[in-house]
């Protein structure tokens, strides 16, 4: 695509154009979208990165590098801009033929050739079996699968992973708080434990347990529970529109004999020490820990502690041949990640194969009014439910909108809303609204059903409007790769409802069937299937649909 291209000879020129001047550009160079109040199509900030330390002043760097950028063959114009920026516009017949390459190859566009073929494991949701999925879950899944479907799409071989913990205490103390609400439901005298699971949720697995479960054990109840509440979060997921390559299951660790083997390996590269008759993993004194202080592996009763397990799955997972591991956590794990990071150093992985994502807490709102919620108390709000009223396509668009880090105020009633003010609405209304276009265009003779789209013309699409959503389209790829390096889709997210806001001065001011010439009607409806094509594909990678009729 146009951008890329663009960077790389961009980048050769700079690079020709700093051993002339006698500065060195660093080995990343930066291109950026300009601001909507510059009219340009790339921004570069490079003369600002060599000002200091080559002791010039960045403007008249900048002036300088853009005499050199002009004589590309792809450039219009490049101007500098304080306080030592280089604008450039491109010619508008390259934009022109980059609308076309979009709507040749859609499902193409966005793949990076250049990207490194790591495989890469996006781990994500992992909520214990002991209750419904809520709402925070749903915001995990958004961001884990809408990351894994984008570094497919740019070419990376990412696959997506669901950890189960289904070994440890919880389960009995599951099974206890299900046997409670059984023998209440038989009019026995029960109490759920102190610390136990109180949610409205267990009655109605309880009702459903068959007649030996009058016999079972604490162990035996909790079996069946987190086996029925599993099942539910595999439903819930499939109705999300997200998929798993795998559902891990913690107790394959111990069977297969993993954790024994970590805690050996841990032993052997000297990792490991034993005080007060329990073994801590020795990580706070390490060079480059990220922990301050060591953790219990192993207890004084010889039972594993959760840690011990975890870094055998992580263990597991780089021997299954991953490079890159990126675990996606709720706020309540916010903690836990420096251990973590020390623990995968102690494994002898290099700090930068690991990343986490804590995404924060939602807060539900009805208009002004706050829904509480509470997971230990049971009376937080179900994901399903969430999905059943408002839609998957709003929930996920929401989800994907703010930064992980950010906390996200979610409004039920304007997620129903059918109007501008729904950004998911808005978004989809362009995509239906193109798809009515290419109708009315079959019906008065100016497109046929399924006839390829004559040859860009940039001298046919030369309105301020029309400008602006090719330029917009080129951006594209670029906005992919953002998602990978911030590790968030919420850039294409924004992106569309960009795209979407830039479509309707176009719909208005430059008609597309009832154009007083066919040949720059059908000229604007090749601009209209860039518009259809990236807005469909872009809602694709989020998990969203795309309506051809609303």
């Amino acid at each position: 695509m146009i951008v890329a291209r663009l960077r790389r000879q961009l980048a050769a020129k700079a690079r020709a154009w700093a051993a002339a001047e006698g500065v060195a550009l660093p080995e990343a160079l930066a291109v950026c979208a300009p601001p909507a109040h510059v009219k340009a199509d790339v921004s570069l900030p490079w003369p600002l990165a060599v000002a200091r330390t080559a002791k010039r002043n960045p403007l008249d760097l900048a002036k300088s590098l853009a005499v050199a950028l002009s004589e590309l063959p792809d450039v219009a114009s490049a101007s500098a801009a304080p306080p030592g920026f280089v604008n450039v516009a491109v010619k508008d017949a390259v934009l022109a033929a980059n609308l076309k390459a979009v709507t040749l190859d859609p499902a193409g566009c966005g793949r990076d050739e250049e990207g490194a073929p790591a495989r890469i494991l996006v781990e994500f949701v992992s909520a214990n079996p002991t209750g419904p999925l809520h709402m925070a879950s749903g915001r995990g899944a958004t961001l884990g699968d809408s990351l894994v479907r984008i570094l497919r799409r740019l070419g990376r071989k990412a696959d997506a992973e669901y950890y189960i913990n289904d070994a440890g205490a919880r389960v009995v103390l599951l099974g206890q708080s299900i046997k409670a609400r059984y023998l209440e439901g038989k009019s026995q005298a029960a109490q759920v434990p102190e610390k136990g699971y109180h949610g409205e949720y267990l009655k109605d697995l309880a009702a459903a347990a068959p007649a030996e479960a009058a016999s079972w054990s604490d162990e035996r109840w909790g079996r069946y529970a987190l086996e029925a509440l599993l099942e539910s979060h595999r439903r819930d997921m499939k109705a999300f529109e997200v998929s798993f390559d795998r559902w891990f299951r913690e107790s394959e660790l111990f069977a297969s004999g993993a954790v024994e083997k970590t805690l050996a390996f841990l032993k052997s590269r000297g990792m490991v020490y034993e005080k007060a008759d329990a073994v801590w993993l020795g990580t706070s004194g390490a060079e480059g820990s990220s922990d301050d202080k060591d953790r219990v592996l192993v207890k004084s009763d010889g039972k594993p502690t959760y840690f011990l397990p975890d870094i055998a799955y992580h263990l597991d997972k780089f021997e299954r041949g991953y490079d890159r591991l990126i675990d996606i956590w709720g706020a309540d794990h916010h903690g836990y990640v420096p251990r973590m990071k020390a623990a995968v150093a102690a494994l002898g992985r290099p700090p930068e194969s690991f990343h986490v994502i804590v995404h924060q807490l939602i807060h539900l709102f009805r208009g002004k009014q706050a829904v509480k919620m509470s997971k230990r108390a049971g009376t937080f709000i179900p994901l399903s439910e969430v999905v059943e009223e408002v839609g998957r396509d709003a929930c996920r668009f929401f989800f994907a909108l703010r930064t992980p880090d950010s906390h996200l105020n979610f409004d039920l009633e304007l997620a129903k809303k059918q109007s501008s003010e729904n950004p998911v609405y808005y978004v989809q209304y362009v995509h239906a609204r193109v798809c009515a276009i290419f109708r009315k265009a079959g019906e008065a003779g100016l497109h046929a059903p399924g006839a390829d789209l004559p040859l860009p013309d940039a001298r046919r699409l030369a309105a301020p409007e029309e400008r602006a959503l090719m330029a917009k389209l080129a951006w594209f790829p670029e906005v992919l790769l953002d998602c990978e390096r911030l590790l968030s889709p919420h850039p294409l997210a924004n992106y569309l409802l960009e795209l979407a806001g830039l479509f309707h001065p176009f719909y208005e001011k430059c008609p597309v069937v009832s154009a007083e010439d066919p040949a720059q009607g059908r000229a604007r409806l090749l601009l209209c299937a860039g518009v259809r094509d990236v807005i469909r594909e872009g809602l694709s990678l989020l998990g969203v649909s795309a309506p051809e009729q609303m």
